[in-house]
């Protein structure tokens, strides 16, 4: 369930869900996982811990999203060795995270302080370069994909739909917003794979 989208659902739709909380339909990730967490910046060059992959984004209960990165936050843990408490407390701390959004004190709307090992964790990934993160990711800086064991060609169809996708009006200035230094950028697709 952890790494299928659609087994979760499946799992969902198969149990009885009566028993899960049923949030109004608002836009939820669809595919809430550790896995896509990581750090996202601003234009300002803010940078947070957040979700990441909205390919499956949808409006729906927000209890799925919650459920699924509970499940996923508790496989992690026991993947990991940690002890049964531990992993309760991690839910929990999810749980009251989460229901911190709704309180309208002062104190629940106050940036707290990140834990150390994610301080850490936020500093190192923000002192890494493209170089090192395509080194990691995709064996080099060659501007190909290389397909196979993790990464499968797309169809023409697909190929077509990425470029009509980046040939947008105004999306160049969005994605290059990060580095913008007031030239004209424009964006080239090179390359995409599943």
């Amino acid at each position: 369930m952890r790494g299928s989208t659609a087994k979760f659902y499946e799992w969902l739709d198969s149990s009885h869900t009566s028993t899960f909380p049923e949030g109004p339909g608002i836009w939820i990730c669809g595919d809430c996982h550790v896995g896509n967490l990581g750090l996202v910046a601003n234009a300002k060059g803010e940078v947070t811990i957040e979700i990441r992959d909205l390919d499956q984004t949808v409006i729906g209960n927000p209890a799925d999203d919650v459920i699924r990165f509970g499940l996923s936050l508790a496989m992690s843990a026991r993947d990991s060795n940690l002890p049964g408490v531990t992993t309760a407390k991690l839910l929990e701390q999810l749980m009251l995270g989460y229901e911190q959004v709704f309180l309208k004190t002062d104190h629940a709307m106050t940036k707290t302080a990140k834990p150390a090992a994610v301080a850490i964790a936020m500093k190192q990934a923000m002192a890494r370069s493209w170089k090192q993160l395509a080194n990691e990711r995709i064996g080099g800086i060659s501007p190909e994909i290389p397909l196979g064991k993790r990464f499968w060609p797309l169809k023409k169809m697909e190929h077509a739909a990425i470029a009509d996708l980046f040939a947008q009006d105004g999306l160049d200035e969005l994605t290059t917003s990060l580095r913008h230094d007031g030239s004209d950028l424009s964006i080239n697709v090179i390359d995409a794979a599943y």
